[in-house]
C-alpha cells in the first residue's frame, strides 16, 4: 500500500511540476531536455550530478544518526558553513607537503561541524534549550561568522594589491589542499569526495545495524527511559550522535571548498543550501544509511540540471518547488495510510508480547 501511493503521488508531483511549467509559460518538455543535458546526457553532466550528490549524502547520513536515537538536528546548514570555515582556514594557514595538507582540510572541517553541533548538544544539557530550536538557530549565527572571516582582511579576506578593493571571500586553497580527481575531462572525473561519502554511507549502516554502541542508540531512540533502565548513558549517547553529525556536516562543507564542486574559495554562500537538501534527502530516505545513496543521487541530479535549466531562462525556484513536491511524495505515504487507517477504526496490528515472568492468567490459558 505505502509503495503503490509513493508511486501515484510521484506521478501526482510531476504533474503538479508540469503545471506550473505551463501556467509561467514554460515547456515542460524543454524543461526536462535541459534537465537532462546538464545531468545525465554526457560525462560532463555526470562529474556534476556525482560532485553535487557526494556532499548531500554525508549531511544526509549524519541525519541519520541523529534521527536512530530520536535526536532532532536541523541545523546542518550552519555546520556546513562551520565546516567550510574551518577547512579553508587550515588550507590557507598551513604549510604541509603534499597531500598531507587537504587531509588535515578535511579532518578540520569534521571537527569544526562536531564542535559547532556539540554546543547545542552542551546548551540541552545544561541550560535545558531545545535542541531543535539551538541547532537552527545557530545557522543563523554561522552565516554571521562566515559573512566577519570574509570580511575581515587579517581573518580570511582574499589579499589583493593596494589599488584594487577586495571581494568577500577566501583566497583560493592551494593545489595540495584540494581533493584528487580521477579521470580528464571530457571523460568522466571522480572526485575523492564521492568516495569518502560512500564509505561513510556505507560504515554508519554497519554501526548502526552490527555494532553494540548502535545498539544502545536504536534503544535509546525507541525508549530512552527502558534505555535509562538498562544502564545505558542516554544523554552521552544522544549528545555523541548530535556531535557525530554535526562532523559529517562539518566534512560535507570541507569537500564544498576542496573539490572543484566550487571556486575552492570560502565565500558566505559557499553553502548553497546543501545542509536544508541533504536533510530532505534524509526524509525521503526515512532515515536508513544505504537508502540515502539513490536519493542523494538523485537530489545531485536536480542540482546539476537544475543549474544548467537557470542558464537557459528557467527561474531556479522551480527546480526548488519540484524538489518540495518529491519530498512530500516520498514522506506523506505513511502519515496518510495511518489516518485512513484511524478513520476505519483498524489499529495497526502488532505481535503480542511475551511476557518474561508467566503469570497466573498465561498459566490458566
Amino acid at each position: 500500500m505505502t509503495t503503490g501511493l509513493t508511486v501515484l503521488l510521484v506521478l501526482l508531483a510531476a504533474g503538479v511540476s508540469a503545471l506550473l511549467l505551463v501556467l509561467t509559460g514554460l515547456s515542460p518538455s524543454a524543461a526536462l531536455d535541459a534537465i537532462w543535458k546538464g545531468s545525465l546526457a554526457n560525462a560532463d553532466g555526470w562529474t556534476t550530478t556525482l560532485l553535487n550528490a557526494a556532499p548531500l549524502l554525508l549531511v544526509a547520513v549524519g541525519m541519520c544518526i541523529c534521527t536512530t536515537t530520536g535526536t532532532v538536528n536541523i541545523g546542518q546548514e550552519g555546520q556546513v558553513l562551520i565546516g567550510a570555515l574551518a577547512g579553508a582556514w587550515v588550507g590557507l594557514r598551513l604549510a604541509l607537503p603534499g597531500p598531507m595538507l587537504a587531509v588535515v582540510v578535511l579532518i578540520a572541517a569534521a571537527v569544526g561541524g562536531g564542535v559547532w553541533a556539540g554546543l547545542s548538544a552542551l546548551m540541552h544539557r545544561y541550560r535545558g534549550v531545545n535542541i531543535a530550536v539551538s541547532t537552527l538557530l545557530m545557522s543563523f549565527v554561522a552565516v554571521q561568522v562566515i559573512s566577519f572571516a570574509v570580511g575581515t582582511q587579517w581573518l580570511l579576506q582574499e589579499t589583493v594589491s593596494a589599488s584594487d578593493m577586495a571581494d568577500a571571500q577566501s583566497n583560493p586553497l592551494p593545489a595540495n589542499a584540494q581533493l584528487a580527481t580521477f579521470g580528464q575531462y571530457p571523460s568522466l572525473q571522480l572526485n575523492t569526495g564521492l568516495f569518502l561519502a560512500l564509505i561513510a554511507a556505507a560504515g554508519v549502516f554497519i554501526l548502526l545495524t552490527r555494532s553494540r554502541w548502535g545498539f544502545k542508540a536504536r534503544m535509546v531512540g525507541l525508549n530512552p527511559v527502558t534505555a535509562k533502565h538498562a544502564g545505558v548513558r542516554v544523554g552521552a549517547v544522544g549528545g555523541l550522535t548530535l556531535a557525530v553529525s554535526g562532523a559529517l556536516a562539518g566534512l560535507a562543507g570541507g569537500l564544498l571548498v576542496a573539490s572543484p564542486i566550487g571556486t575552492n574559495r570560502l565565500t558566505a554562500g559557499v553553502s548553497d543550501n546543501v545542509g536544508w537538501d541533504g536533510l530532505l534527502v534524509a526524509l525521503v530516505a526515512r532515515n536508513r544509511p544505504l537508502a540515502t545513496i539513490p536519493v542523494a543521487f538523485l537530489f545531485g541530479v536536480l542540482r546539476a540540471g537544475g543549474n544548467f535549466l537557470s542558464t537557459t531562462g528557467v527561474p531556479y525556484y522551480l527546480v526548488d518547488i519540484v524538489k518540495a513536491l518529491l519530498v512530500l511524495a516520498f514522506v506523506a505515504p505513511p502519515v496518510l495510510i495511518d489516518l485512513w487507517r484511524r478513520r476505519r477504526g483498524a489499529a495497526p496490528t502488532t505481535a503480542r508480547p511475551v511476557p518474561v515472568v508467566p503469570t497466573k492468567v498465561e498459566s490458566a490459558s
